[in-house]
């Protein structure tokens, strides 16, 4: 028989499959669960009604009658995701049940431990992050392919489209992840027509999330994401409003810290900024790699694959090429474009949503009512990671563009 060696390409170093990142999915979660075992009734009872017992202020107090479950049950990948999804939700509920001026000292323990369990089992951080909030919570509607998300809390369809128009960010990004690794293998190989055309595709990918990510303005209220949505994101650490974290009861006498949700989460950046070699300043590079905690473990090991890969050697191949440089420099185009996109959102949806309440706070009253029901201030001018948003976001796109490759 003659022997294949010579027609069969070596395997690719960054093999999706190995990282748990799909063809066609990318980093989402492929067909996530939505119910769990019977078992585990008593959290999906309480996950599915969290908008009506967060707003009539029950939930607490529901929670503290949930009883204590055994993770034990808990089989696969698929089942952990979701067990994670809603206790991940059901934790942010109980936390920010009465606004940042109502905050709780400690998480009880029929819910900390186990919580801490399933983030443990995942190795994830025991707070909902992006790989919750949207990479495991969607389902599709209806045969037509109309997608859903699976656990909500307050906020309505703002909330809705805000889960779900990011989750089409990360689906509009995976033939740049397969670009990404085919981009590896090309250089390896050193197959120029194949890295060009691999970069060719990561640009058209990125130009499609920001496409994607434009829909924001089209689905979410800035008003409502920021009064009533923001604050579910928000975590214990680098919060004035939770400034000493927060205890989890059974799990460790000292109060924990963790961040909150954020973009920054995402694997899918991080992989293209590996990829174009962008160096970011040091508080900044300090902020995203701590970031990555929050991601899946696979993801993780994806991104620090793609980085012993040897990016650098992509870039000196594109410097000595013009055509390679050309689209090598429309991927770092399309990636500062993307930021300053990025920057426009969060001016909108932040920035100028936090002037108006400021302006609202200021009239006569306006300190009336439950603290619930007031726009949050603690977090003005941060991110829900806990990062100073507009000096981090801007320098994130400064030193992406400064990653152009010169003549």
């Amino acid at each position: 028989m003659e022997s294949s060696e010579d027609t069969e390409e070596p395997p690719l170093p960054l093999a999706l499959s190995s990282f748990q990142v799909s063809e066609e999915f990318g980093f989402l979660l492929p067909h996530p669960l939505t119910e769990l075992p019977a078992p585990y009734g008593p959290w999906m009872e309480l996950a599915r009604q969290l908008p009506q017992l967060i707003c009539s202020h029950q939930l607490r107090s529901q929670v503290h009658q949930m009883p204590q479950l055994s993770t034990q049950h808990l089989q696969g990948r698929e089942e952990l995701h979701l067990a994670h999804l809603v206790l991940s939700f059901i934790t942010m509920g109980y936390v920010w049940q009465e606004g940042e001026e109502g905050t709780v000292q400690v998480l009880p323990r029929n819910l900390a431990v186990p919580y801490w369990e399933v983030s443990q089992a995942l190795g994830l951080p025991p707070i909902l992050s992006h790989a919750d909030f949207v990479l495991a919570n969607w389902r599709r509607k209806d045969p037509n392919g109309n997608l859903d998300t699976i656990i909500s809390l307050p906020g309505g369809e703002s909330l809705r489209g805000f889960i779900l128009v990011t989750l089409l960010v990360e689906k509009a990004a995976v033939p740049g992840i397969k670009a990404i690794a085919g981009a590896v293998g090309a250089v390896l190989r050193g197959d120029g027509q194949r890295l060009h055309r691999a970069l060719q595709e990561l640009a058209g990918a990125i130009g499609a999330m920001g496409e994607a990510l434009r829909r924001m303005h089209d689905y979410v209220d800035p008003e409502i994401f920021y009064s009533v949505i923001r604050i579910f994101l928000s975590g214990w650490k680098d919060n004035p409003a939770m400034p000493h974290g927060l205890i989890y009861e059974g799990v460790s006498p000292e109060p924990l810290a963790f961040s909150g949700g954020s973009a920054a989460q995402s694997s899918v950046l991080h992989a293209c900024d590996e990829l174009l070699s962008i160096c970011h300043r040091q508080d900044t590079a300090a902020f995203l790699l701590r970031m990555r905690d929050y991601m899946p473990r696979p993801h993780r090991a994806f991104l620090r694959a793609l980085r012993a890969a040897g990016p650098r050697e992509l870039r000196a191949v594109a410097a000595g090429d013009a055509r390679l440089r050309a689209a090598f420099n429309r991927c770092v185009g399309a990636l500062t474009d993307f930021r300053t996109l990025h920057i426009a959102i969060v001016t909108k949806y932040i920035a100028t949503a936090a002037a108006k309440a400021r302006a609202g706070r200021a009239q006569p009253g306006a300190g009336a009512g439950p603290a619930a029901g007031r726009p949050p201030a603690a977090l003005e001018a941060k991110g829900t990671g806990g990062s100073h948003i507009f000096s981090f976001l801007k320098s994130i796109r400064d030193t992406t563009r400064e990653g152009m490759i010169s003549v």
